[in-house]
Parts: structure tokens; C-alpha cells; sequence
């Protein structure tokens, strides 16, 4: 298809799992209703964003993927919608081994597999480290019904390599889903996207939470965004406070266009990167 109608939703902690989940459940069916054809929900979406804090009491929040019910209910939402759906947890694949995951399900409601966070940041306000081990999965690219797409989660946006991995596998949309505070990062919320939009020529969605939360003084500032190829904001950004459904038309065609003009891919010159993954 050459036009994608996608959304991504932002959401505020209500201050418990069920009422997040029922939120998020409600706020795609908006989606869908406005056309939607693919959403992504925020990083860990049904929970605060425990990591703040270094406490063991968070780990209940892990979840089996696929076998766990939040990802058998988003498989029944997506069918009943007709909508492909990204939908990032925290996932414990055997006790005491826990992933920042995102589960990728088709419109048919078929589990298309999941993605897990490479790069695990352990600063003040975001100790993941002490929750999450480093993905072990690379950078899979997903055929679903609006095409291919490919996740990337949070301080990831950080590091070019894996925006560049996704495009080389042919990714068109790239989600971002994200909880970032206002005090050290939006300078960059929309440096970072649009410049890895541009450079590997795809669009970009980029989701954040929004509020401040009980467990520290981190404030997600939302601003939740798509971004083409060109580096050009489609539509306007979200709300810095309020939960919020960004929905916007996105023009696969495009892609061709920028990189018949911007031929990066052909102009590569990996037989000279090899340093890079020796340092």
C-alpha cells in the first residue's frame, strides 16, 4: 500500500496495570475508528516507569510473550480492529531473566514475534540495568499487513547502528517507543528521530509517556510525533502533559522519491567500517 494511515498513543500512569491496560484498549479503539491502520503504544506501557527507583518488587510486573494475557488480549484487539499493533512490556522469559520487550501482531490478530531492547542505559532516574538484560535478538524487521516495520526502543535512538541495521533489513516505518524526561532529553526528542529518519530514509514514529510519576521526579514531557524521510514533522507533536492519539496518513511512496534523491544506501562503503564493531 502506498499510503499507511498510523497512530501512536501516549499515555499518562493512572496508577495501576488494569486501568493502563483499559486506557490503551480504549485509546486504539479511537485509533482504529479514525482509520488507523497500525499503532504503537509507549515504552512499558501498562506500568510507571519503575526505573527510577531499584526495587525488586517491580519484577511482578514481568509478563510471558507470547503466552502471557496482556499479549493474548492486544491479539484479540488487533483482530477485532483489523490493526497491526506494537505493544511494549516487560518480559520474563524464565525467573530472574527479564527483557524490555515490544510483542508485533498483525491485523489478523497473529503474534508476529517480539523485539528486545539491545542497549540498557543505567543512569540516575533510569537504572534499567537492575530489570532488564540486553536483548539478544539483533534488530528484526517485521512483515505485517501495512508492510515492514521494525521497533526501537527508547536510549536507543542514541546509537545510529541498529537505525541503520533496521533500514539495510528493509524496515519503511520505524517505532520508537520511549519514556524520556523533560530535564534531560527533549533538547533531543526532536534532534534524534528526524535525524535517523533522514539518514536511513524511512519514517519514524516517536512515542513518550507524559506526567511525572510517584516513584521520582523524572517528567515525561509526551510530544509524541511522526517524522518522513525528509526530516519534516507529519502533523503536528502531541500534547507535553495530556494522554493523547496521534494519528497521521504516511506516504510510503515517498520513500522512493528520497531515496532516488539521497542515494545513502548505494553509497555505503562497508568494506571500511570494520573497525567500528573491533573498538
Amino acid at each position: 500500500m502506498s499510503v499507511v494511515r498510523a497512530g501512536l498513543i501516549q499515555q499518562r500512569w493512572t496508577g495501576d496495570k488494569e486501568s493502563m491496560i483499559k486506557a490503551a484498549v480504549d485509546h486504539i479503539a479511537t485509533a482504529a475508528s479514525q482509520g488507523a491502520q497500525v499503532v504503537c503504544l509507549q515504552e512499558l506501557f501498562y506500568g510507571p516507569y519503575f526505573c527510577q527507583v531499584q526495587d525488586a518488587d517491580y519484577y511482578s510486573y514481568t509478563e510471558a510473550i507470547p503466552d502471557g494475557p496482556t499479549t493474548r488480549l492486544m491479539q484479540e484487539v488487533a483482530e477485532r480492529h483489523g490493526i497491526v499493533l506494537i505493544v511494549p512490556m516487560y518480559e520474563v522469559e524464565q525467573p530472574g531473566v527479564y527483557y524490555n520487550t515490544a510483542a508485533v501482531i498483525d491485523a489478523d490478530g497473529t503474534y508476529l514475534g517480539k523485539y528486545r531492547k539491545n542497549h540498557i542505559p543505567q543512569v540516575q532516574g533510569f537504572w534499567e540495568k537492575f530489570y532488564f538484560r540486553p536483548g539478544n535478538l539483533g534488530y528484526p524487521v517485521f512483515d505485517t499487513a501495512v508492510g515492514r516495520i521494525g521497533v526501537y526502543i527508547c536510549y536507543e535512538r542514541h546509537f545510529p547502528e541498529g537505525w541503520r541495521a533496521l533500514g539495510l533489513a528493509g524496515a519503511k516505518i520505524v517505532f520508537n517507543p520511549s519514556a524520556t524526561s523533560r530535564s534531560l532529553s527533549q533538547y533531543l526528542w526532536k534532534l534524534e528521530q528526524p535525524a535517523a529518519a533522514v539518514a536511513n530514509e524511512y519514517f519514524v514514529g516517536a512515542i513518550n509517556r507524559v506526567g511525572v510519576e510517584p516513584l521520582g521526579d523524572n517528567d515525561f514531557y509526551g510530544q509524541t510525533y511522526f517524522v518522513d524521510p525528509k526530516g519534516q514533522l507529519v502533523g503536528d507533536a502531541a500534547s507535553d502533559t495530556d494522554d493523547e492519539v496521534v494519528v497521521r496518513d504516511l506516504d510510503l511512496g515517498l520513500l522512493d522519491d528520497v531515496r532516488n534523491q539521497w542515494a545513502f544506501y548505494r553509497d555505503r562503503r562497508p568494506d571500511t567500517y570494520g573497525p567500528l564493531a573491533e573498538a
